[in-house]
């Protein structure tokens, strides 16, 4: 994927999602620390940020809580290799320092612009670079209007090489000239209401450029990971290219409740960093960097006494973190497991 392949040499703004001041709501959360912690870590090639914070917090995406403004630092957020993690306790809540070199600072959710090279990421990007450019989610609205492979220039079915040029229809004046080519995969429906469609899988199996508008017009394939087939259809892919790996974790709104409804792969149980599809989007507040807890439903059992079957409470699984978002749909990644989580279970807000 060209979004983590130039990651090292291109620059991005981090954006400020979280301010603290003393005495906020924030703030007055408990943060409980991981009873093993250190005192100090030293940060190595391959750590991310959730598994250094999973060091010292029972709860590892509570970290921007322990983190403390510090304007004269220019560049806090981004935690290198060599970099030194401090665990302090002041007022009877933990803080985290981070030490380069001589120079101890605060840690800060202030964000400037600086370049990525080496830089610890949130999560590790391999456990979501392969759901990132490859699936998505568009409403049936969107694939009725998007243009679609007619076939190919030799007059094929079936176009099967780089370089080679197919012919779409649909493609106005004035569109983009870089595409996408989807095949249409499965539909997702809400399970609480099966008649209700929430969107459609989409999966890339090419790349093309528009060579001459028109009806048809001609396009020419640059990336191919299957066979192209007429009726696939187009999608521009500056949908695709807005995409980060420096999530900010963060609570959705309280009382937040929605559904497991599929695991990528196929399979209906998943474990941990294995990605999650829910039936929460944007249309109901969901971001990325969204924190949701897991909880597995019990079952029923038999009451020894009465004979009744009495209602179990549901048990927490795990927690996910969201890292796309669709409209009615998106797409999570299982961070902990303390069971196997099903397709169904239950999320919501921690």
């Amino acid at each position: 994927m060209s979004i983590f392949k130039h990651a090292a040499s291109r620059y991005t703004t981090l954006l400020l999602l979280l301010h603290l001041c003393a005495g906020s709501s924030a703030i007055a959360r408990e943060i409980a620390l991981n009873p093993d912690h250190p005192d100090r870590y030293v940060v190595v090639k391959g750590d991310t940020l959730w598994d250094i914070s999973a060091r010292f917090l029972r709860d590892p995406w509570l970290w921007p809580e322990v983190w403390q403004a510090n304007p004269q630092i220019a560049n806090p957020h981004l935690i290198y290799p060599g970099d030194t993690i401090a665990l302090e306790i002041r007022d009877g809540k933990p803080l985290l320092r981070l030490q380069r070199g001589r120079k101890t600072v605060k840690l800060s959710p202030r964000m400037r612009p600086q370049p990525l090279e080496q830089a610890v990421t949130t999560i590790d990007p391999e456990a979501i670079r392969h759901f990132l450019n490859r699936a998505r989610v568009a409403t049936s609205q969107e694939l009725e209007s998007a243009p679609y492979v007619l076939g190919g220039v030799a007059k094929r079915l079936l176009a099967g090489g780089m370089g080679e040029r197919i012919y779409a229809r649909g493609i106005k004046p004035g569109e983009p000239s870089r595409y996408g080519v989807y095949r249409v995969g499965d539909t997702y429906h809400d399970p609480d209401n099966p008649e209700e469609v929430l969107g459609r899988e989409v999966i890339r199996i090419a790349d093309a450029v528009l060579d001459r508008g028109g009806d048809p017009a001609t396009l020419r394939v640059t990336g191919l990971s299957r066979e192209i087939r007429a009726g696939d259809r187009l999608l521009p892919l500056a949908d695709d290219m807005h995409l980060d790996q420096y999530y900010i974790p963060h609570a959705p709104r309280p009382g937040t409740k929605g559904r497991i409804i599929a695991v990528f792969g196929g399979v209906s149980m998943v474990g941990q960093y294995q990605g999650v599809v829910l039936n929460l989007g944007e249309k109901q507040g969901i971001e990325t960097g969204h924190v949701l807890a897991v909880y597995q439903a019990n079952g029923k059992m038999k009451d020894p006494i009465t004979g009744e079957k009495v209602s179990l409470p549901d048990e927490r699984a795990g927690v996910l973190l969201v890292f796309r978002t669709f409209d009615r749909i998106s797409y999570g990644l299982l961070m902990k497991s303390t069971r196997p989580v099903h397709v169904l279970d239950v999320v919501q807000t921690p």
